[in-house]
């Protein structure tokens, strides 16, 4: 009897060591594919924007993002080539969001929104994963934004500053010059600790290569990573990219460091995520954008942030781009950009087509944090600078309909175009906090107003470089302390004199 007992005790061991190799997943089925979209059929337990694999037609592997949650059938949008998934292949869950894999090696590459490398050079090993949809920063992890992001450009520092952790908005119509104000704002971060991320949505590859090589030949690239969604890839590439690049920017943040993210361009987002929503079949609004269309842009937006220094430190800087048609900023998706940032930079045709360069209507354009990120020397004679610009354009709009003006009002038109032409500059070519307090001061104090107006760009960098020459210890002293004392301002008044 104990000798039974015995062997049955020692087959229920057996038993319970065997492996029947028994899984529990959740499968179904692909009813229908058109245009990167797959109806799926049988995903009971899928979560929105979980990874679904499909086996398609040749044994591979397909990516697919769920984005409709029905009764009857999960709306899947395809992440890799879907030329071989059909009806009738497999679909299965992973328990996965979508993440993307982050590294301090992306610096200096060219990635997709998947996170591999497409420059040609060496694969890049994730350090993490990081998931590419995160709830932005809450009020009690914020600081307030006073450290300013140098564009290097003189329109933009002295009456538009931005702030390290804000959202400037650049808006115009094509050709005006968006990207080109970005790429300086990126070229000026060269001896700063800003790291910069360059999001290209939906831009010609060769137009990715040129930037590239501009951003390289200005040693501007070890600091910068370009995330492309080109506009041969799939409307489904397009709408993750700028969710890719904040979330790279991110993991930077994470580490303390400062970082500049820019979005080129926002309205081709939302263009790839109105095609993805009407494929999706869900229901359309204004200009056939879907009702959701302005979280799309606030949950990216939101998540640029100075974060408080309890909480790690480190900021995000983002710069969306919008492009407008006939520069009307009344337009949907642009009403609900700006309605978002923290101000706006306008560039427009007119401008642009005049020779301003860079074109920005002073304006339109404003930034709601403005002088609180200006160094204080900067700060002290922009103040002058808006003022005089405002006054010319009201004056040489008014003046086109009379000759007869007093001496004040030519005066005052004589000081702004004067003022007016100090604000071009040349692509590339950024200028030091010091050299456009130099600048500016001159130009509000007379000194330009003698100097034909042809000749008063050549004159403005011949000024800034006798000042440098003559006086290098005030120069080095406005570079350490950023603050006019009378001392310095003795030595401006030296200075155009001669």
């Amino acid at each position: 009897m104990d000798n039974t007992l015995e062997i049955i005790k020692n087959l229920k061991q057996k038993i319970n060591q065997i492996n029947t190799g028994v899984e529990k997943k959740n499968v179904g089925t692909v009813v229908k594919v058109y245009d990167g979209i797959a109806d799926v059929d049988g995903l009971s337990e899928v979560a929105y924007g979980e990874i679904v694999t499909i086996t398609d037609s040749k044994g591979n592997n397909v990516r697919g993002l769920a984005m409709n949650l029905e009764e009857d059938k999960v709306g899947v949008i395809i992440l890799d080539d879907y030329a071989y998934v059909s009806s009738g292949n497999q679909a299965e869950t992973t328990g996965k969001i979508l993440s993307l894999g982050v590294s301090n090696d992306f610096l200096g590459r060219v990635i997709n929104p998947l996170g591999v490398i497409i420059d040609g050079g060496n694969e890049v090993k994730p350090d993490k994963f990081y998931q590419i949809e995160k709830v932005a920063p809450g009020v009690a992890m914020r600081k307030a934004i006073k450290q300013p992001l140098k564009t290097g450009i003189l329109a933009v520092d002295s009456m538009f500053a931005i702030g390290r952790g804000q959202r400037e908005l650049i808006i115009g119509d094509r050709g005006t010059g968006k990207t080109a104000l970005a790429v300086d704002t990126i070229i000026n971060q060269r001896d700063t600790d800003v790291y910069c991320i360059y999001v290209a949505i939906g831009q010609k590859a060769s137009k990715v290569a040129q930037l590239k090589e501009i951003l390289e030949n200005n040693d501007a690239m070890s600091y910068t990573t370009i995330v492309s969604a080109a506009a041969s890839d799939p409307a489904t590439m397009q709408y993750i990219a700028p969710y890719a690049g904040v979330t790279l920017a991110e993991y930077l943040m994470d580490q303390g460091k400062d970082v500049l993210v820019i979005y080129d361009d926002l309205t081709k987002h939302a263009y790839a995520y109105r095609q993805i929503s009407l494929l999706l079949k869900r229901p359309s609004g204004r200009e056939a954008y879907p009702g959701d269309v302005f979280y799309l842009h606030s949950r990216l937006l939101e998540r640029a942030a100075r974060r408080d220094e309890a909480f790690g430190g480190g900021s995000i800087t983002a710069l969306p781009i919008i492009e407008t048609q006939q520069g009307d900023v009344s337009a949907y998706i642009p009403t609900n950009v700006i309605s978002i940032t923290d101000g706006q930079i306008f560039l427009e045709t007119g401008l642009f087509n005049a020779g301003q360069r860079p074109a920005i209507n002073t304006g339109i354009s404003v930034s709601r944090v403005g002088g609180d990120a200006q160094t204080k020397a900067l700060k002290k004679v922009a103040g002058k600078l808006k003022l005089e610009m405002s006054q010319y354009q009201e004056l040489a709009a008014f003046a086109q309909f009379g000759s007869d003006l007093d001496e004040s009002t030519k005066a005052k038109l004589l000081r702004g175009s004067r003022v007016n032409e100090i604000l071009k500059q040349p692509q590339y070519i950024p200028l030091s906090d010091t050299e456009q307090t130099i600048i500016v001061w001159a130009a509000t104090n007379g000194y330009f107003d003698k100097i034909e107006l042809k000749n008063v760009n050549s004159e403005k960098m011949k000024l800034v470089e006798k000042f440098k020459a003559l006086y290098p210890e005030t120069v080095d002293k406005l570079n350490e302390t950023h603050e006019l004392n009378d001392e310095i301002l003795e030595k401006f008044q030296e200075i155009i004199k001669w």
